[in-house]
């Protein structure tokens, strides 16, 4: 699966409001969709490379060797789910929003760790 098709997998998730491809050591989208005016990905991609590499660094010093498989940030209209893609990507996290009133978040996390057994960067 390439990028636009992940991409376009993640936003038939139900409740799936916006979706990206991210590499978190650049903080630069490698492609989105979705957002739109009350949720510009741009900004939410580099915000959320910040939320990554501080967990990141936060295992390391802890001396956790253990991978990290998602993060979720709750709101009160939304969820985002940072799902971090193991393996041979390197940097790279897939990073979804969904509106919390119309979403399953088990589902979604299913989902998205489907995308990513499937992408090819």
């Amino acid at each position: 699966m390439n990028i636009e098709s992940a991409l376009k997998e993640a936003m038939a998730i139900d409740g799936a409001l916006g979706a990206a491809l991210v590499d978190y050591e650049s903080g630069m989208s490698l492609g989105s969709i979705g957002g739109g005016q009350e949720l510009d990905l741009e900004i939410a991609a580099a915000g959320n490379t910040e939320v990554v590499r501080a967990k990141v660094r936060t295992l390391a010093t802890l001396g956790i060797t253990d991978a990290i498989e998602d993060i979720l940030i709750t709101l009160g209209t939304q969820y985002h789910l940072i799902r971090l893609i193991s393996g041979s990507h390197g940097s790279l996290f897939l990073y979804l929003a969904l509106d919390r009133s119309r979403a399953n978040l088990a589902l979604a996390r299913h989902g998205l760790k489907r995308i990513e057994n499937e992408l090819a960067v």
